[in-house]
């Protein structure tokens, strides 16, 4: 928790919320003290509704009150939004009617009237409240730019945002100079890349707005040789929409029902373009729907491609910040990277609209206050742990509840020792470290950890662990030295954002007639000497870790090293399938009981499945439905 005994100058709140993923986060002086999703502390996916709780928490680590808050910045402006649904609404009329009757309801109750439910919000928040703080509502995308451009450690850069919609703007590029922030040229609504990718997450049968990692992940699994990808590239690019050379695009609105309808797309008229009608959620996966995952995949590759010559063009910039939903697509991210159009490229870890919580407040103090940059020439994300930590009590308290079997190790070096023989022995460990992360990525304080090495361990940890669909893959967290042996990754990548091929030397040689073989048996033939965590494209999203980043991970990857010759491992979030990552020590040790994790480690207590006898009794009141 930091406690403030100096002269604070301004402290200002950033809340997103009302879409999905909200969040706030808390700055002082231009420093993010604290930054936290709503969905960890009540415990629903993507929750979208009024931050409360993060609110709450970002008040408690800073050791203030909301009356010490000067400004609370919104992530976007309402009204502008809701200019942009009447006008659309009223462009395609009278098409779109029941759409129109269903949202306005939502619109008049909760965002017309925003800032009686911020006002409203902060109450409850905090009952002290007493209504001075002063409300700002910035662009979505500045929001966006700003969250990427002001922590990062560039001084002059080209700025570029991608993702669904915000007022209008869909797209934008910009120039980040100093405290300020110049947009430079803007793509608006209906034309979108981020409703682009998500039309074809929608056709391919997964949630829009939460699935989009999954086509991510599922477009490897389309074969590069089928003249099928190249079929349906050729219809993406000829019916759906245009690409221009700029990265600029324009979806033709007959094919789509995203502005003036309930679904993204016109289910009748995409089956008809691609010979298969939209798969179901539980429905099984063919070959065409992974070559239309590939095939999307890389017009999204491509026009990313273009946006940053584009942005390159417009600044002279040798660095690049990204930010929006379509930035957390880290196969094209390490597509931009190998191009070598940037120097250095750099990411805000929570690019979509949580992280515009962050972007809104720092956008509040630099722009709108005009308030000069302090920290240049480092990440002012702090490895985006900046959500909450437990100490040994909360977690003896835990133990203690549910009458657990816990062993004290009282020095780290021990500590890691000990859990790195228990990894190399096969065991899938529960790690819970320090302050939990913001963004969609466990960076290591609420990770699940296996070895990389283990052919078996990805199916283990996607069917008895995370409750997933087998297809999905692992990425791996890693020594900085080793992502350079392995992946010839010469830059940090701290927030497991760029995706890159491993090298040669690992690789095994594929069977004969691998792309004519069936998904799943594609998915279990052992590509390296990490089959674990190298997808069947030869690819891995990797993670770097440094020591004064995340000591005590260093020395675990370390000691992982010392056993097995790679400091890398399994990093996935620690959560099941539909549940969000967990935040508490409670969630964690819940957790741990209903899969089939063998060892939790919470600070320095580790806790050993086999040894839980009198836990595992009552194991059904942690079984999910």
């Amino acid at each position: 928790m930091y406690f403030y005994f100096y002269a604070r100058t301004m402290t200002i709140l950033g809340i997103s919320c009302y879409y999905h993923d909200a969040a706030a986060a808390l700055i002082v002086d231009g420093s993010i003290i604290a930054a936290a999703q709503e969905e960890r502390f009540t415990r629903i996916k993507h929750d979208a509704g009024f931050p409360l709780h993060a609110i709450r928490y970002c008040l408690q680590e800073a050791g203030i009150s909301i009356n010490d808050v000067d400004y609370v910045a919104f992530y976007d402006k309402p009204f502008l939004k809701f200019e942009r649904l009447l006008e659309t609404y009223y462009a395609y009329s009278p098409k779109g009617w029941l759409s129109f009757m269903r949202s306005m309801p939502v619109w008049i109750k909760e965002k017309l009237f925003l800032k009686d439910n911020l006002r409203k919000g902060l109450k409850e928040a905090d009952e002290t409240c007493n209504g001075k703080q002063r409300l700002l509502f910035p662009e979505h995308h500045l929001s966006h730019a700003a969250s990427a451009f002001y922590p990062s450690p560039y001084q002059d850069t080209a700025i570029l945002t991608i993702d669904g919609v915000g007022e209008w703007c869909t797209t934008s590029i910009g120039k980040g100079s100093g405290n300020k922030i110049e947009v430079l040229k803007e793509l608006h609504f209906p034309h979108s890349v981020g409703l682009l990718y998500s039309a074809f997450t929608y056709f391919l049968g997964f949630k829009v707005n939460s699935g989009e990692y999954k086509l991510m992940g599922l477009a490897p699994y389309g074969n590069p040789q089928d003249a099928q990808v190249e079929d349906y590239k050729k219809i993406i690019l000829d019916k759906l929409c245009t690409v221009y050379d700029d990265g600029s695009i324009f979806l033709h609105q007959q094919y789509f029902s995203y502005a003036t309808g309930m679904r993204m797309v016109s289910d009748a008229g995409w089956q008809q373009l691609f010979g298969f009608h939209r798969r179901g959620e539980d429905e099984p996966l063919a070959q065409h729907h992974c070559n239309l995952a590939l095939a999307i995949q890389q017009v999204t590759e491509d026009i990313v491609l273009k946006l940053a010559h584009t942005a390159k063009q417009l600044t002279g910039s040798h660095t690049l910040c990204m930010a929006g939903g379509v930035a957390l697509n880290c196969v094209a991210n390490g597509k931009l990277q190998a191009a070598g159009i940037f120097e250095h490229i750099y990411i805000q870890p929570a690019a979509g609209d949580a992280g515009g919580a962050i972007g809104a407040a720092l956008a509040a103090y630099h722009t709108h206050q005009e308030q000069p940059r302090t920290h240049a020439g480092i990440d002012a994300m702090h490895g985006a742990y900046l959500g909450p930590t437990y100490s040994d009590k909360d977690i003896i308290r835990i133990i203690n509840k549910y009458g657990a079997v816990a062993t004290h190790i009282e020095d780290s070096a021990s500590l890691t020792a000990t859990v790195a023989k228990d990894i190399a022995d096969g065991k899938v460990v529960g790690w819970f470290q320090g302050r939990m992360e913001f963004g969609p990525r466990a960076l290591g304080h609420r990770s699940i950890l296996a070895d990389a090495r283990n052919a078996d361990m990805q199916k283990r940890l996607n069917i008895k662990i995370k409750q997933r669909e087998g297809f999905r893959p692992f990425a791996p967290i890693m020594l900085q030295e080793e992502a350079e042996r392995l992946f010839n990754a010469k830059q940090p990548s701290p927030y497991m954002l760029f995706v890159h091929p491993i090298n040669e030397a690992y690789r095994k040689a594929l069977p004969d007639g691998y792309h004519n073989l069936p998904l799943m048996d594609k998915l279990y033939i052992q590509r390296s000497t990490l089959p674990a965590i190298t997808h069947i494209d030869y690819s891995a999203r990797i993670q770097t870790v440094l020591a004064n980043d995340n000591p005590l991970m260093h020395q675990l990857l370390t000691d992982v090293k010392r056993i097995a010759d790679y400091g890398v491992l399994i990093n996935t979030s620690f959560n099941v399938r539909g549940e969000p990552i967990v935040c508490t020590p409670e969630d964690a040790f819940t957790c741990f009981m209903s899969t089939d994790m063998d060892v939790l480690v919470m600070g320095n207590f580790l806790l050993y499945k086999e040894e839980q006898v009198s836990v595992m009794i009552d194991k059904r009141q942690f079984a999910k439905d």
